[in-house]
C-alpha cells in the first residue's frame, strides 16, 4: 500500500462534535470504524459552507463515493471527548478529489487520528465522469493543489 502523506492545507474547515455513547465500545473507547463517520460529518459540512451541498451535487446528476481511505490512529477518543475535525480539500482532479483530515481532541490538544478520503465523480447509474465545469472550479478554489 503507497503510504500518502497526510497534509493540511488552508483553507481548513473545522468541524466540532462529542463523542455520544453509542460510537464507543464497552470500555468507552471510540470503535476505529466511527473515525470514519466523524471524516464524513466534517466533509459534509465543509461541502456545504465552501463549495455545494451533497443534495446540491446530487441535483446536477452526479455522486461522489470514496473510492479510497486510509486512517492513522494515533491515540483514542473517550466518551463525551469533545472533537475538532480539521478537513481540508487537497486535490482536485477532473474525475476524483480527495480530502485530508485530523482528529484533536479539544481539551488538551492531542492528535488522536489523521487520514483521507478519495472520492470518485460518477453519474447517478454509477459510471465513472468528470466534474461539471463549474463544480470542478469552485472546488478547485477550495483545494490546495490544482491538478
Amino acid at each position: 500500500m503507497a503510504d500518502k502523506s497526510i497534509e493540511m492545507h488552508e483553507p481548513l474547515y473545522r468541524h466540532r462534535c462529542r463523542v455520544i455513547y453509542g460510537d464507543t465500545d464497552s470500555g468507552g473507547v471510540v470503535y476505529y470504524a466511527n473515525y470514519l463517520r466523524y471524516f464524513e460529518a466534517a466533509r459534509t459540512e465543509f461541502m456545504r459552507e465552501r463549495a455545494l451541498s451533497y443534495k446540491e451535487i446530487e441535483q446536477q446528476g452526479f455522486i461522489l463515493p470514496v473510492v479510497e481511505c486510509q486512517v492513522r490512529y494515533k491515540a483514542s477518543a473517550r466518551y463525551d471527548d469533545l472533537l475538532l475535525i480539521e478537513t481540508s480539500l487537497f486535490e482536485v482532479k477532473s474525475r476524483t478529489c480527495r480530502f485530508n483530515y485530523r482528529i484533536i481532541r479539544e481539551n488538551d490538544g492531542k492528535l488522536l487520528a489523521q487520514g483521507y478520503t478519495t472520492h470518485a465523480v460518477v453519474d447517478l447509474t454509477g459510471r465513472l465522469t468528470k466534474f461539471p465545469t463549474v463544480v470542478l472550479g469552485i472546488l478547485r478554489e477550495q483545494s490546495a493543489d490544482v491538478s
